[in-house]
């Protein structure tokens, strides 16, 4: 089941991945920091490790990916117009859940985006 799923902006593909507020709900709980750990696999069964952060003051959480997210997206070669995905699923054979992450590329005819498929 997709947590969420955003189009990458230039931001997003070159520093940190800014990400929806909901999507604090569905990690590990940040205990008494501003920042939590996690890790999520790719479509090849690779675990990357991600760092969520928040900011320390102000009114908006502004939650982001930063540890980690710089080396997925230079591996994964991201640019802007991609489609990130994270999910949650579960391991068949343990039950056990787990977070995913798969991008998706545009698929464009005469300029047009018609859609997105993973690389």
């Amino acid at each position: 089941m997709a947590i969420f799923s955003k189009i990458l902006t230039k931001t997003d593909a070159e520093k940190r991945l800014s990400v929806p507020i909901k999507f604090l709900k569905s990690l590990p709980p940040f205990k008494s920091g501003h920042a939590v750990d996690f890790q999520a696999k790719d479509e090849r069964g690779k675990v990357w490790t991600f760092q969520c952060s928040t900011r320390k003051k102000g009114r908006y959480k502004k939650p982001v990916l930063s540890k980690g997210w710089l080396a997925f997206a230079n591996k994964k070669k991201l640019k802007v117009g991609d489609k990130i995905v994270f999910y949650r699923g579960r391991n068949q054979e343990t039950e056990k859940p787990f977070y995913g992450v798969r991008v998706e590329r545009e698929i464009k005819i005469l300029g047009a985006v018609i859609g997105y498929m993973n690389p």
